[in-house]
């Protein structure tokens, strides 16, 4: 009898991946049962479903940390999880993981990620809920958001790896773990490289006892960190870093919290951006019935969904120029003319 494209997969994957690795016909399955697709695996699936979905489209239009900056080659929310799918990759690659459980979840980790990133969440923990986090929006947006209010019934390993891949918590699977350190290893490196771009820092500004341990270049620094988590984790299911690069990473993080992610150049524009997240929330909750459909008939439905839980969700999916856009729309007077002029 000939062997089915599934079988052959997951031959191939008892065959290539690490004990410690999560295999396709492992899951713990969808929270809606599908037939298997005959092309693809349960993870592969999930990556594709991500790809196509509107909130990805979305992130090329995000902040990363300079809001929406006039030079082409300045990072997004789209090109930093671009790089944190091409370093998560290469970890679970060297780690015999499953690579398209870390794929999938590494395109899907900053799905619900705000406009204005991190001044815009911070925004709606103030007006709307202080527990408001990217993280558990991005989950959010997988269940319940995405296809008009379907969600992208993805695998139960992905969802938790999305919903886990920063703060304390830690995803069950190895491959959810690396993208908390593929993230941090990406945003790291390429805040520096936008930051040098933007004449926030200079090479030499980077503090010497740490490019002694992590490296002078941006590839170096990369080599390093994706080398000392390959290092510490082999062989094991819990992902982790060698002692001597955690701590240069830690310190290099703070550093970066220090002169760039609270620099008033660099950060010249956050208390606007805020403001429009907040009259825009106001503005909304106050009336209700201007919310797109797809949000306004969540209100009151049998989940006891509320107009401020709709209206976050509304402003939460904006990319930043939509934001302005609507705030201008709202707040800001058109000149009049007259009908002859």
């Amino acid at each position: 009898m000939k062997q089915s494209l599934h079988e052959w997969m997951d031959e191939r994957e008892s065959l290539l991946l690490s004990p410690c690795a999560t295999g396709s016909s492992a899951s713990r399955g969808r929270e809606y049962p599908m037939e298997p697709c005959p092309m693809r695996s349960e993870f592969q699936r999930d990556r594709d479903r991500i790809i196509h979905c509107q909130s990805f489209r979305r992130l090329m239009y995000k902040t990363q940390v300079f809001l929406a900056p006039a030079g082409d080659h300045y990072r997004t929310r789209l090109t930093h999880t671009l790089e944190v799918t091409q370093i998560a990759r290469t970890l679970a690659r060297a780690l015999r993981l499953n690579e398209d459980l870390t794929e999938a979840a590494a395109l899907g980790h900053d799905l619900g990620h705000t406009p204005f990133g991190h001044a815009g969440e911070d925004a709606l923990t103030r007006c709307y809920d202080p527990d408001f986090a990217h993280y558990r929006q991005s989950l959010r947006v997988v269940e319940k958001l995405e296809k008009n209010g379907k969600g992208l019934n993805l695998t139960w390993e992905v969802r938790d790896a999305i919903v886990n891949h920063t703060g304390d918590s830690m995803a069950a699977t190895p491959e959810g773990q690396l993208i908390k350190f593929a993230d941090r290893i990406a945003y790291i490196n390429h805040d520096i490289d936008d930051a040098i771009r933007a004449g926030i820092l200079a090479q030499a500004d980077l503090p010497s006892e740490i490019t002694a341990v992590l490296g002078e270049t941006h590839g170096e620094r990369i080599n390093t960190m994706v080398q000392s988590v390959i290092t510490a984790s082999e062989n094991s299911s819990v992902i982790s870093m060698t002692p001597d690069v955690q701590a240069a990473t830690n310190d290099l993080r703070s550093f970066l919290f220090e002169r760039v992610y609270r620099n008033p150049v660099a950060k010249g524009e956050e208390t606007k951006a805020k403001e429009v997240v907040y009259a825009l929330f106001t503005y909304y909750v106050t009336n209700p019935d201007k919310l797109p459909d797809r949000y306004k008939s969540r209100i009151g439905t049998a989940e006891g969904e509320t107009v401020e839980r709709a209206v976050a969700d509304f402003i939460s999916g904006m990319t930043d120029r939509y934001a302005i856009e609507a705030y201008r729309e709202r707040f800001v007077p058109r000149v009049w003319r007259g009908v002859h002029e």
